[in-house]
């Protein structure tokens, strides 16, 4: 049961092509937003579609595979953890982000 403490899973688009950092020591970490959108029918009957935006980070041989197959708008599944995390701007401001750290990908579509 330990393994369903912090689980995500999305099916999504890309929103742009990856970011691809390669560290000191030649790990490489990728970076890429996907969008998720559900579909409903509000009040009226009127279709909503409501598209979710989410941060994935990929390190390691995971990066490799988004580095060299993934694109923007390109259709993947993805399984990882949610992390929270801080960092400070150049004018000194406190920011927060929430990713998604992929552990698994699927890569769908064409």
């Amino acid at each position: 049961m330990n393994a369903l403490k912090n689980k995500v899973q999305l099916i999504g688009n890309l929103g742009q092509d990856p970011e691809i950092i390669t560290m000191e020591n030649g790990t490489k970490l990728a970076k890429f937003s996907l969008a998720t959108t559900e579909s409903y029918k509000n009040a009226k009957g009127e279709k909503v579609d409501d598209t979710q935006w989410h941060n994935i980070v990929a390190w390691g041989k995971t990066a490799e595979i988004v580095e060299n197959y993934l694109l923007k708008g390109k259709q993947v599944a993805v399984e990882g953890k949610l992390t929270h995390r801080s960092y400070e701007t150049k004018e000194g401001e406190k920011r927060y982000i929430t990713e998604i750290r992929c552990n698994e990908l699927l890569m769908l579509g064409k």
